[in-house]
């Protein structure tokens, strides 16, 4: 399952549920507009920044939308 916190308005969270899109990824999306959710983050990754991905099948957790990017691209090619 790919969990994927993000912002509204956010342009780098965009660009990752673009990606998603485009390969045929659904994501969770977990808005941290919820302070529930917010902390949940900031307790998984140590800070409140976004998008952050979590690839609970590969124990894969990361930061920064070009990293994710490329993480999607390699691991989840479009079928």
């Amino acid at each position: 399952m790919l969990t994927l916190y993000v912002k509204t308005g956010c342009p780098f969270c965009a660009r990752v549920l673009a990606t998603g899109q485009e390969l045929g990824i659904d994501f969770d999306q977990k808005n941290i507009a919820d302070d529930a959710v917010a902390a949940e983050l900031v307790a998984r990754g140590g800070k409140r920044q976004v998008p952050y991905l979590v690839d609970s099948e590969r124990g894969v957790e990361m930061y920064e939308s070009a990293d994710i990017d490329a993480y999607l691209r390699a691991q989840y090619p479009k079928r």
